[in-house]
């Protein structure tokens, strides 16, 4: 029932305009939460550029003076991985972004949505990370001589975990002015797609991290493609009727193959995994359910008699890793039937005619751009004619539609975007089949 107020009653005017007041009361208070939270953040980003410029300037700069042990020579460069390129970055741009924030708070989601792929650059430096700390263990005294010299209060150690904490950092921080957002009653569509990449990084972070501690696998990682799961499970491995005893393993999962790997310094700060096992995915087989128990199921190559029972520790995680490989697989079957026959695989999927023939062994369709818009592709005869061009530098795929490429390695241009991207085919070599993606065509000798 609608209580319908008397206007001549001052009390309940009163009451009325008490309650527009505090609403008014909530709403500046929420803006001042959003305040706080960008005055926060460029303070802080203010001490983390101060930080990054103790280990350049200071660490970096005193090792050029000094010089290193002749035993450690060459191993200086994967103690600070990246750590020059993202002090750069921050310093003379990223900082001078952010304060601009200051003044206008709605700048701050666009800011972390442009820069998404340049933060990526953390990944990077995630992978390199665990094989730098080994590094700096190694060679303890040495840097324990470094930082007495540059005066500095804390080890090399502290200081390089820096970039690990700031990326998680700015997670919480969004989350925060997300929070005084919505309670602000503003929109909150951009900085809801802002929380969203920014916790994204750091998972892809903590992947590259674990993957740099998986020792004794022979093969390239970056080659596998994109990292898709990763999980601990109990393990009984089969081989001819016999069956083990349950094993606790890491198990990895890759678009390319799967890893079983053992946990090494188990309860340590920095863990390690020693490959045990692998599975590629063009031969692998899976049975999605043992004697009814919720959490288990089985892998195996086909071709071998060796079978792995996986027992993960819920039936969501089970779940999870059973839709995924399930995924994977019928993605491995439809780009079998593409290749054996394009034209009736692309007339199924969409009604695309075709006018001419595909390229021997090349990927029948090609992927959305990064934008979600189609590649235009050059005419045909300049497509056929088209040479392999030489890839300049490394790059590490972090999107399900980009591929790896490595330096000295020959790829051949499909399309280009306007966002300064290749469409690229790469010919399958002794490490990798052939796979089709996007990279930057800055690492491409295009001219």
């Amino acid at each position: 029932m609608q209580i319908i107020k008397d206007p001549n009653n001052p009390e309940a005017l009163d009451s009325d305009q008490g309650s527009n007041e505090s609403d008014t009361e909530q709403r500046n208070k929420a803006l001042r939460g959003r305040m706080f939270v960008v005055n926060e953040m460029v303070q802080s980003e203010k001490d983390y550029v101060k930080d990054l410029g103790v280990i350049v300037e200071g660490f970096m700069s005193r090792l050029e003076v000094r010089g290193i042990p002749e035993d450690m020579r060459g191993k200086d460069k994967i103690v600070f991985g990246n750590i020059q390129q993202i002090y750069d970055w921050h310093r003379d741009f990223f900082l001078v972004e952010l304060e601009r924030c200051v003044q206008n708070h709605d700048l701050l989601a666009d800011l972390f949505i442009r820069h998404e792929r340049r933060l990526h650059m953390y990944v990077v430096y995630c992978q390199n990370k665990p094989r730098s700390e080994f590094i700096v263990i190694e060679y303890e005294t040495f840097f324990e001589e470094i930082q007495h010299e540059i005066s500095c209060r804390m080890s090399i150690s502290d200081y390089l975990i820096k970039p690990i904490q700031r990326i998680t950092k700015y997670q919480l921080l969004l989350k925060d002015f997300l929070k005084y957002t919505s309670k602000a009653g503003l929109d909150c569509e951009e900085i809801e797609k802002a929380v969203e990449l920014m916790s994204l990084v750091p998972k892809r972070c903590n992947d590259m991290m674990n993957l740099g501690r998986l020792q004794g696998y022979e093969g390239k990682l970056t080659s596998q493609g994109k990292l898709l799961q990763q999980e601990t499970f109990c393990v009984w491995e089969q081989d001819g009727g016999v069956l083990s005893r349950s094993k606790e393993r890491r198990v990895f999962l890759f678009e390319q193959i799967i890893i079983f790997s053992e946990l090494l310094r188990k309860g340590s700060n920095n863990p390690g995994y020693q490959f045990k096992n692998s599975i590629k995915v063009s031969y692998l087989a899976m049975q999605d359910s043992v004697d009814g128990d919720p959490c288990k199921f089985v892998l195996w190559s086909r071709g071998s008699a060796e079978r792995f029972t996986l027992q993960a520790s819920s039936s969501s995680i089970k779940m999870t890793w059973v839709e995924t490989i399930a995924a994977l697989l019928d993605a491995q079957n439809n780009f079998l039937s593409a290749l054996q026959s394009p034209i009736e695989y692309q007339r199924k999927e969409g009604g695309i005619s075709v006018t001419r023939p595909l390229s021997s062994g090349r990927p029948p369709s090609a992927p959305p751009t990064p934008n979600g818009h189609a590649p235009q592709p050059p005419p045909d005869s300049e497509q056929d004619d088209q040479e392999l061009v030489l890839v300049l530098q490394d790059f590490v795929a972090v999107r399900e539609d980009e591929i790896s490429v490595f330096r000295g390695e020959k790829v051949q241009i499909l399309a280009s975007n306007q966002q300064g991207q290749s469409l690229v085919y790469r010919p399958a070599n002794s490490d990798s089949p052939a796979a089709e993606g996007w990279v930057p065509r800055s690492v491409l000798n295009t001219h």
